[in-house]
């Protein structure tokens, strides 16, 4: 066999193993070893995995990823959430879906500290769904704003997608943060566009709840403003160069513990659960990592990236209509498998032929987080479907997926307005030191 059949070949095993649920990470450093060995030797591929475990493990760059995972479960288990819903509830609770808004605004401000969609979703699901159950909301606008709003949690910064995707290309992670906050406002509010002609249309599917007094909105402003003020201290910090991205999320973490011993709203056993699960996400996040960079050299072997984006330049078409095309293997692969292994096992494949048609790669960077975003509400994979689905357990899953399909429609319009207009994107990360 050639290096591209066996390439072709390893491709059809790995998501052979992906559909019978062997964890992402092993399926891609197996293949990749095996695939390895058969094209160049067995001795050259045990020392490949040896080399690039062990560069992945103790790479500093990859130090962000559980001091910023750290600073998502301490704001979670500290409530941080819950203050921030009931500050969008106080304000916009009162208008025809305001429940369903002010839970897409929790979720922006949430994301802000958090870069994970299953994490927002889960803990905007436990916040925001006993609430808008109570006034009678339809359970496919309740699930489905959850669902849709937990996708914020890779577009605003911090983001585990952003972390890995600039290492990989070896790119500027606080430029890429930076290019991610102006399309995570506009997509907030698109969601919310959203959500407002969903109940103008059928007014039934989300009742008035009572308004506010403003002193009472007032009063609950001191929920969103620790939230804020360490958003700004991260991003500001990073912006003028202060610190790195490393730096920026020991900050942001250490900022996060603080603000809840402060509001003493930290339990011991709820901080030794967030370091519990700061653990667990970060362990599969660089076993996922490692797998796809053995995975990834392997592919390099085969020469197929090359002779994908060799092949992709000669067709006939203008760059957007390139641009699309990619975008639209992205869509498909966001039905068939998960976020972050689809980002690692592509990114070595369309990231070359991207740069060489002159595109920036932030702006790329940007792209792929939105098309990601649609991936997590796609069937049949659609993780942050199954994690709302495993907090409102009385809604069948069809339900939810119906809900999460009409929010897609926002995320489309996002990424034919960066397509249309990158600097949207690129705006901030250009005024950056």
């Amino acid at each position: 066999m050639t290096p591209v059949q066996i390439g072709i070949a390893s491709f059809a095993c790995l998501i052979a193993l992906m559909l019978v649920s062997v964890p992402v990470g092993f399926v891609m450093l197996l293949v990749g070893f095996a695939g390895f060995g058969i094209i160049v030797s067995w001795d050259a591929s045990m020392s490949l995995v040896a080399r690039d475990l062990f560069g992945m493990m103790s790479s500093y760059n990859l130090t962000v990823v559980p001091l910023f995972v750290l600073m998502g479960q301490v704001a979670f288990h500290a409530g941080i959430s819950g203050r921030l819903f009931n500050a969008a509830h106080k304000f916009v609770g009162h208008l025809r879906g305001g429940l369903a808004i002010a839970t897409i605004g929790a979720c922006a401000g949430f994301s802000a500290i958090c870069g994970s969609t299953s994490a927002t979703a889960a803990t905007m699901a436990s916040v925001a769904l006993p609430e808008m159950k109570k006034y009678r909301y339809d359970p496919e606008l309740a699930t489905g704003v959850v669902a849709a709003g937990g996708s914020l949690g890779i577009l605003i910064p911090p983001s585990t997608i952003f972390i890995i995707y600039g290492i990989m290309t070896e790119q500027s992670v606080g430029k890429l943060f930076l290019a991610g906050i102006i399309p995570g406002i506009i997509l907030s509010l698109l969601f919310v566009a959203v959500i407002l002609v969903w109940t103008w249309l059928r007014p039934n599917i989300a009742p008035l709840a009572p308004r506010a007094s403003w002193k009472e909105r007032i009063r609950s402003l001191t929920g969103v403003m620790e939230t804020f003020i360490l958003f700004t201290v991260v991003m500001v910090g990073l912006f003028v160069g202060i610190f790195t991205p490393t730096e920026a999320a020991a900050v942001g973490a250490f900022g996060t513990i603080l603000i809840a011993l402060a509001g003493r709203n930290l339990p011991w056993k709820e901080f030794i659960l967030a370091l519990k699960e700061t653990t667990r996400i970060s362990c599969m996040i660089m076993v996922i990592v490692a797998g796809a960079t053995v995975f990834g050299h392997f592919l390099a072997v085969t020469t197929i990236p090359m002779k994908i984006g060799s092949w992709v330049l000669t067709l006939p078409l203008p760059p957007p209509l390139i641009i699309g095309c990619i975008i639209m293997i992205y869509l498909v692969l966001g039905c068939l498998m998960d976020s972050l292994a689809m980002i690692m096992l592509t990114i070595p494949i369309f990231f070359p032929v991207v740069t060489s048609l002159g595109y920036d790669p932030i702006w790329f960077g940007v792209i792929i987080v939105v098309v990601t975003e649609m991936g997590v509400l796609t069937p049949p994979v659609g993780i942050n479907v199954y994690v709302v689905s495993g907090v409102a357990r009385d809604v069948p899953l069809h339900i939810i997926f119906k809900g999460a399909m009409k929010l897609l429609i926002a995320q489309l319009i996002l990424t034919v307005l960066l397509i249309l207009f990158p600097q949207i994107a690129l705006i901030l990360p250009s005024l950056m030191r």
